[in-house]
This record gives C-alpha cells, structure tokens and sequence, in this order.
C-alpha cells in the first residue's frame, strides 16, 4: 500500500473551472502491467472543461483530477504479465489518462504509454496523443482519406483542428482550414493548409468552392456550420462528426445524404481505442512516425502551472487558445530573501 501523497488539481464540483483546486492527494497503488510516471506537462483538452461541468459523455462524481494525456519521466514499472511493452525507470514517455494528468504524478496502463517523440518538449509530449489520436481515427479509421483528396478543416485554429490539418498534409492531401480570428488562422497557414479561409469575413460555401471546388472530407469539431459545410460535399464525400465546441448539434438533411451518396460518420477515438485496441497501437505507431520525422507539432498558445489548473480551464473554455494549452508542474519559485534596496535606475530585477 502506498503511503505518499503528491499535489493534484482536484475538481470538488460540477460547477465548472472554478470548482478545479489544487491539494494533496494520496498516492496510487501500482498494479500489474502499469507506470508511475512522474508528470512534467499535462495537456489540456475541452472534455477536461466538460468533466468539469458534468457535460461531457463520460460522467464522474467529484472529487476527481482531470487531466486525458501527460508527458513525464517513469518512476516505478508494475510487474509485468507479458506481452506489454516496458520502460525503464528513468524513460521519457508520452500517455492517456483519460482522467487524472493534472497532478504531480499518474499511474498508467503501459498499453496507454509511448516514447516520447524525439523532436518534442514534455509541453509538446503532453498535447500530443489527444488531438493527433482523434484527427487519425477521423481521417484514416472513418474516412479512409487518399493522397489528392480535399479536405475542409473547420475550427483548424484549435488544437484537433491544427492536428488534423497537419495529418491530412502529410497523407497528400489538398487542405482548406476554417477559422474565424485572422491572426489565428495564421497557425493555420504555418500547419501546412493550402488555403485559410475566415468564415466571418466570407461566404463559407462561395469562398472554399472558388478555390478548390467540391470536396471529398469535412472534418467538424465545431457544430455551428454543419448545414452549410455539407454543401460542400462532392459524390461519395465524408462528413466527420467529431465534436461540438460551438454548443450546437447539426443536423443533416437524409435526401441531401441520398443524392450525394454521401456518408456521415461519427469520430470518437477513446471509445474505438478501447473496442479496436489492436488497431489503436497500429494508428499509434504511424503516428509516432510521423511526429518523429517532424510531420506532427503541436502549437501552444498558453502555458500554465498545476496551481493555475482552473484559469487554464477557463482559458480554452472561452476561446482565447490557438493550438493547445499546457499545464506543467514546476513549482512556483520560493520568494526572495529581504535585502538591502539597490541603487541605480536598473535595480528592478528581469524574468
């Protein structure tokens, strides 16, 4: 039985960000086939706000940590019953958590942890799986995209979003990001995407069909645009059903679906991890791939501390992130001893 304890933020309500306070919590035992990974970076993610409010699919009594992905160090390694892969204490690894990454420490199913992509920070480690996991699952699991194919990426300023325009460029395809700040949009252009288009400013259909004509994937984390993005569909498109971040649930018109021969298809990667775990690690592998070989980045836009857990929630609640956010478990610095004042005009000390 482990006797420590370690700082976590812990949601005590489903009152949302506000609820979310950082304290101790006792240590988790460590079972067979799993790691205790010692956290330097957890990366954010909308169902962590969901959790929160008691609005996401998967419903939790608090007390409980958020926290679906981390990046840190292997501390301690379960006895393993064969067949898992290993890493030895001391190993830089990347995980999902599903709930608990905003502590200090976790402990991870080893089928849940992987190497920690040469090329990244733990901050990039930790804002890696989550979005990159459900932009292959869309784009290669459930639509099957080709090398020459078009894609229309709505909400691209967003972190599934950047992942999905970065995937779908690294499998060939013609990409359009849809966006709606423009300097937003311009992550959008450095992720590769062949156009960025502001839906505020243009006429969404008018403006993507100028460019590229009719498409063959739509990929939506958003909601907001559902009818509208459909249009854009050519003969046997895919609509990628992923997320509602706009708090609006589309509809779709079934004759619309008929005369295009059209498929709408539902993305949720956690859920087909579980079903399909085989077919989980072999997404997993090609995806390390292309992370390794610099295909895959994250961008973050906002870093926070543990203790700040809850105005990092707050801040991709309300819109104001491009890319990711993180939150890393550096504690704050001590502060200073009392001295004597420094004379001079340059005395105030630089951070």
């Amino acid at each position: 039985m482990t006797a420590g304890s370690h700082r976590a933020a812990v949601c005590l309500a489903l009152d949302g960000p506000d609820a979310v306070t950082t304290q101790r919590v006792p240590d988790e035992d460590l079972g067979p086939d799993s790691l205790r990974i010692a956290v330097r970076a957890a990366g954010v993610n909308f169902p962590d706000y969901l959790l929160t409010r008691g609005e996401y699919q998967l419903k939790l009594t608090p007390p409980f940590v958020p926290g679906m992905e981390v990046a840190g160090v292997v501390t301690e390694c379960g006895q393993p019953s064969g067949g898992s892969a290993t890493f030895p204490v001391g190993s830089a690894v990347i995980a999902l958590t599903r709930t608990g990454g905003f502590a200090e420490e976790v402990v991870v199913g080893s089928e849940a942890v992987f190497p920690l992509p040469q090329p990244f920070s733990y901050r990039e480690g930790a804002t890696f799986l989550v979005a990159a996991r459900t932009a292959y699952h869309a784009l290669v699991d459930r639509a099957g995209l080709r090398s020459g194919e078009k894609v229309v990426v709505l909400g691209a300023t967003g972190g599934v979003g950047l992942a999905a325009v970065q995937l779908a460029k690294s499998l060939g395809a013609q990409v359009v990001g849809v966006g709606s700040d423009p300097t937003k949009l311009a992550a959008v252009n450095t992720a590769g995407a062949d156009h960025a288009v502001n839906h505020r400013d243009s006429d969404l259909v008018g403006t993507v069909r100028d460019l590229v004509g009719r498409v063959d994937v739509v990929f939506d984390p958003v909601g907001a645009f559902g009818a509208q993005a459909f249009r854009l569909l050519g003969w046997g498109g895919r609509y990628l059903v992923v997320g509602f971040a706009s708090g609006t649930i589309p509809s779709f018109a079934a004759n619309q679906i008929l005369l295009k021969g059209a498929s709408v298809l539902g993305v949720r990667a956690g859920e087909a991890a579980r079903v399909d775990p085989t077919g989980f690690q072999r997404g997993m592998t090609r995806l390390l791939a292309f992370a390794a070989q610099g295909h895959l980045r994250p961008h973050i836009s906002h870093e926070f501390r543990l203790e700040d857990a809850a105005a990092a929630l707050a801040t991709l609640s309300e819109r104001r992130v491009t890319g990711r956010v993180v939150i890393t478990t550096e504690q704050p610095p001590r502060a200073p001893e009392p001295s004597a004042p420094t004379q001079g005009p340059n005395s105030v000390e630089q951070h």
